[in-house]
């Protein structure tokens, strides 16, 4: 069984009310304990479409390298912004996800009146917007931000292999795997690596 497109009933609904610049948020890479979290905001144009839109997880690599190119070319508007795993320390993971999508919103030119956010508001941002639970399965513009979140963030944890390769960056992307466990119990943290994400056992047996 194939999984669910999502689609474009939600923006078309805000067209009816008048809203014309209707950008997707979303983000990628909160769970991980390496590298940043990167968030993308998408305006798809109505003229031009993107079949086969889904939320990222739902996509192979492939099928989601393939939408990125076709999002990118083809939407009216699209940006990232990204924090730091040092901004994430600094500001825990949730306010440093907000701050990567208020950046990726602000890379918009022109800004949207619209924004779409999977789950969250976000702060600080003088925009009109709404929170979906699921967004990214609900709305096609919201699955195309975690398309280009997702493999704008797998492009940089691959760059970060090619630095450092003794973590294996390029293969599970900075999640918590049995092979990343592994390399920090060997090789302790690196630059990369998130000091606020702790795995109790672990952590404290390499700096114990």
């Amino acid at each position: 069984m194939r999984a669910p497109r999502a689609t474009r009933s939600l923006e078309n609904r805000m067209r009816q009310c008048g809203f014309t610049r209707i950008a997707g948020v979303d983000e990628v890479g909160r769970g991980c304990l390496a590298g940043p979290v990167v968030a993308a905001a998408v305006v798809l144009d109505p003229a031009r479409r993107v079949p086969g839109l889904r939320d990222s997880k739902l996509l192979s690599a492939a099928g989601r390298e393939r939408l990125y190119r076709l999002v990118t070319a083809r939407a009216a508007a699209w940006a990232v912004g990204q924090a730091s795993a040092d901004e994430i320390d600094r500001l825990n993971i949730h306010r440093a996800s907000l701050l990567a999508m208020r950046r990726a919103v602000e890379g918009l030119v022109p800004p949207p009146d619209l924004l779409l956010v999977d789950a969250f508001h976000i702060p600080d941002v003088a925009i009109p917007q709404r929170g979906l639970i699921r967004g990214d399965v609900r709305s096609a513009s919201i699955a195309a931000a975690s398309i280009v979140a997702k493999v704008t963030r797998d492009r940089l944890m691959v760059e970060l292999h090619a630095i450092d390769g003794r973590y294996g960056f390029d293969r599970h992307k900075g999640y918590a795997t049995r092979e990343h466990l592994d390399a920090l119990a060997r090789f302790g943290l690196s630059a990369a690596h998130r000091r606020t994400f702790r795995q109790p056992t672990l952590f404290d047996r390499m700096e114990g």
